[in-house]
């Protein structure tokens, strides 16, 4: 069986889901987010200011090279995101979301919004998006916060696998 070339298995992917890492501070965590975005068939949004380049070494050591495997955009600002996810359902992930990310009904097309490493969503952005559709993720008390890429796989993988891992490789676990 041959597999499809680089560029047109990027193009012929459904979008899965999207991840919106707004303003993303650390270069690793947005290069897991890459190669996790690839993995899963998700789309992963970048909204300005980032606290990197893209060409960042950092970027592409951890990102290896998944970043031409995966759908990223590249937003000015969450106004122009937004835009662009006209249509999808919203959940902002932070500590002090309404609901455990777990309990949620997910479709495909859904869109998870994550913060800054260093302060999180903005209230801003939290009442654009809908405190009701705000999902925390279990921790212990006394913890501050889970990594940005450890949060975003979880929350993508419980997204996926509720509909059944669709679209995964069926080679994958043989």
């Amino acid at each position: 069986m041959t597999r499809p070339t680089v560029n047109s298995a990027v193009r012929a992917h459904t979008i899965m889901f999207h991840v919106v890492l707004f303003e993303p501070e650390i270069p690793p965590n947005t290069g897991n987010a890459i190669r996790l975005c690839a993995n899963s068939g998700a789309t992963l949004h970048l909204v300005k200011p980032l606290g990197f380049s893209l060409d960042d070494k950092s970027l592409r050591r951890s990102g290896l090279d998944y970043h031409d495997l995966a759908s990223v955009e590249v937003h000015s600002g969450f106004d122009a995101c937004l835009e662009k996810l006209a249509g999808a359902r919203l959940f902002a992930v932070e500590t002090g979301g309404r609901r455990c990310y777990s309990d949620l009904e997910y479709r495909a097309g859904d869109a998870f919004v994550f913060g800054p490493e260093t302060r999180g969503l903005p209230p801003a952005v939290m009442d654009r998006v809908g405190r009701d559709a705000s999902v925390f993720i279990p921790m212990r008390a006394g913890i501050r916060s889970i990594n940005l890429s450890n949060a975003v796989a979880l929350v993508v993988y419980e997204a996926w696998r509720q509909l059944g891992f669709a679209g995964q490789d069926p080679e994958c676990g043989q």
